[in-house]
């Protein structure tokens, strides 16, 4: 690609009309570290290795749990210990996740000017459907899309290809909110933009590096700049 097209598709991306809205779960609209951290806690020194500290599970969250238990474990205590993880996980996963601040505001408010929203997650479909209901966000979202719901995972194209079909989506007219590398480049592999917060695993810079289309410090900064993106004539 010139970079004469790369510099009009980065303009197109912060210029374009916004009518879908795929929202990442943690680290982005939730604040579920406690229970992750948790769940390693318990199940790692099961499989002979030394509980992680928070800062540890932090660093691998976003990329599935397949390969954050890679970082881990060898490769053949994965399969054991995905089961162990995830069936603790079902046990506690309401007890502390919380919507980071300005989460249900931004929710609440994109669907109000007429945005589909959807939950795209590599967080396990059967867990993110509970959290999203206790937190009060499920009757706004056009779905809820995790991990073990298709083949797939982000950044993988074809998972935000299914769930663009699922919800009725366009590609040229979507927007991804997440906060890793992986978030952008699922987004950018499916051909449309990312805005990325620093509310989860990795920093401004980190965030830059990866190519976020834009980067802010919290949901509550950028919602105002995520409002005025919104199809006019949706929001009129």
């Amino acid at each position: 690609m010139l970079a004469t097209d790369r510099a009009f598709l980065s303009t197109y991306r912060l210029r374009m009309a916004i009518r879908t809205i795929l929202y990442d779960l943690d680290g982005t609209l939730l604040d579920a570290f406690t229970t992750i951290h948790r769940a390693y806690s318990h199940t790692l020194p099961l499989f002979g290795a030394p509980a992680p500290t928070m800062e540890q599970v932090r660093g691998v969250v976003g990329g599935g749990g397949d390969r954050a238990l890679a970082q881990f474990l060898p490769d053949h205590q994965l399969s054991a210990a995905m089961k162990v993880l995830v069936a603790y996980t079902k046990t506690i996963m309401l007890e502390d996740v919380r919507l980071m601040p300005g989460g249900l505001e931004i929710v609440k408010r994109t669907h109000t000017l007429g945005a589909t929203l959807a939950v795209f997650t590599n967080k396990g479909g059967d867990v993110a459907r509970p959290c999203c209901e206790h937190l009060g966000v499920t009757s706004y979202m056009a779905g809820v899309f995790g991990a073990g719901d298709t083949p797939w995972v982000k950044p993988q194209p074809e998972f935000a290809a299914h769930v663009l079909k699922e919800i009725n989506g366009d590609p040229r007219t979507t927007l991804l909110v997440g906060d890793s590398p992986w978030d952008v480049e699922a987004a950018h592999n499916a051909g449309f933009p990312c805005w990325c917060v620093t509310t989860g695993t990795h920093d401004a810079a980190e965030l830059t590096a990866a190519k976020a289309d834009r980067v802010f410090p919290d949901l509550v900064a950028m919602r105002p700049e995520l409002d005025a993106m919104i199809e006019p004539k949706l929001a009129s």
